[in-house]
Formats: structure tokens, sequence, C-alpha cells
């Protein structure tokens, strides 16, 4: 054990790495999760075209062929990235599409009250949009979007096999020298899950938040009615 906790620095880069690929594909499948699920509700045919040709065929193509796509076959044709903007692409788009899928669905789950009522306000479709529907949709987005950034982030075991090193190939590289196979996965596993852990922890915050913002969560603070009618637990004498 002492063997492989020696290699501690090797383990901070791998981590550091798996957290900067999470963060960057994460922010990537956001932006186009955004943009392909409010495609998907639009009124025009093509434009909601455009979201299934999107989510179908990035959602079912595995991420480590995508993953290859990038690193080794577009170069092939003059397009050459960097390998860790290949990951971020493969990750990124495979979760995007998704995510595309939560926001549809979670525009869709908004009360049709809701609609008519900004119809009735006479808003523009982008009032309607930004006001109303997308607030309250993007409560219900975030407890998928939290599953979909974890799965992301297991996802970059991956990039191992195009040279990148991550706590994947940490974990290798240290069972190779020290030959502790138990431990060196160990550490791996445990690395993961603390990861997971600080991700799950900043999903349930943006969740309160935006509870708070919507008026869905109560306040701590005594409602002046019951003060006033002397309630147990008010804070006021019997």
């Amino acid at each position: 054990m002492s063997q492989v906790l020696d290699s501690y620095h090797q383990w901070l880069e791998g981590a550091w790495l798996t957290f900067r690929l999470t963060v960057f594909g994460g922010v990537l499948a956001l932006v186009l999760a955004l943009l392909f699920g409010l495609a998907g509700t639009a009124r025009s045919g093509w434009v909601r075209a455009l979201n299934r040709v999107y989510v179908e065929f990035f959602r079912g193509t595995a991420t480590l062929v995508l993953l290859y796509w990038f690193f080794y076959a577009l170069p092939l044709i003059g397009l050459r990235f960097t390998t860790l903007f290949a990951a971020v692409l493969a990750l990124g788009m495979n979760v995007g599409a998704y995510g595309a899928e939560v926001v549809r669905g979670s525009i869709r789950a908004v009360p049709q009250a809701q609609y008519e009522a900004t119809v009735a306000l006479n808003f523009t479709p982008f009032q309607r949009m930004r006001r109303v529907l997308l607030p309250q949709a993007f409560a219900l987005m975030l407890p998928p979007f939290g599953n979909l950034l974890i799965e992301l982030m297991k996802g970059t075991a991956i990039v191992s096999l195009v040279g990148l090193v991550d706590i994947t190939h940490v974990s290798k590289n240290v069972q190779g020298s020290t030959g502790q196979t138990v431990w060196s996965f160990t550490v791996a596993l445990v690395l993961y899950f603390v990861i997971a852990q600080v991700l799950q922890l900043f999903v349930r915050y943006a969740e309160r938040r935006v509870d708070r913002m919507l008026g869905r969560r109560p306040s701590r603070e005594p409602d002046l009615g019951t003060v006033a009618a002397g309630a147990p637990g008010a804070g006021v004498a019997g």
C-alpha cells in the first residue's frame, strides 16, 4: 500500500485531469443540450429535425468510437485536434445528446396553464421561454443533469486509451511498477467516488438555489401570521 501512495503526485495529476475533462465536457454538453433541446420544442419542422438528427446520431454512437474518430480518423482528412480537445468533444457531444432530451422533456413538462398565461400577457416567444418556461424547466432538468454529469465523469476513463494520463492511466502505471493490483485500483475507485460526491454536492446546491428562486422551498423564518397567533414554536409565549 505504501508503494502505491508514494506515487501521490501522479494520482493528484490524474485526478486533476479527470476533473478538468469532466468540467470542460460538462460545459460543452450543457450548451449542446440547451441548443438542441430548445430546437426540439420549436414550431418549425426543420428545426425539430435538427434536434432529432443530433440526438439520434450521437446518442446511438459509442463514446469510445467518437474519441477514436476525432483523434485518429479526422486527422487523415486534415482536421487535427489536441488529445484533450478530442476527448472533450467526444464526451460532450455524446452526453449532450442525452441532455437535449432532458431539456426538451422538461420544457414540455411545464404546466400548460403557464404557457397560456404568457400568451394572455402578450409575451413574445422569447419572453415566454426566458421569463416563465425555461426557469421552471431548469428546476426539472437539474436532477437528471446531475446524473449525466457523473456518467460523463466516469466515461472519462476511456481517454487513457489515447494517451491522456487520467486516474485510470495512473492506476495502470502504478500497478505495473509496483505489482500492487488491488491497492492501485482501490485508490482509483476512491478517487472516482470522491469526485462524484463533489459533483453531486454542487448539483444539490444548485437545486436548492433554483428552488428558492422559484419559491418552492419554504423560508426558515416564521410566518408573520403564525407569530401573531402565538402558535407553538413561533417564538411567542402562550
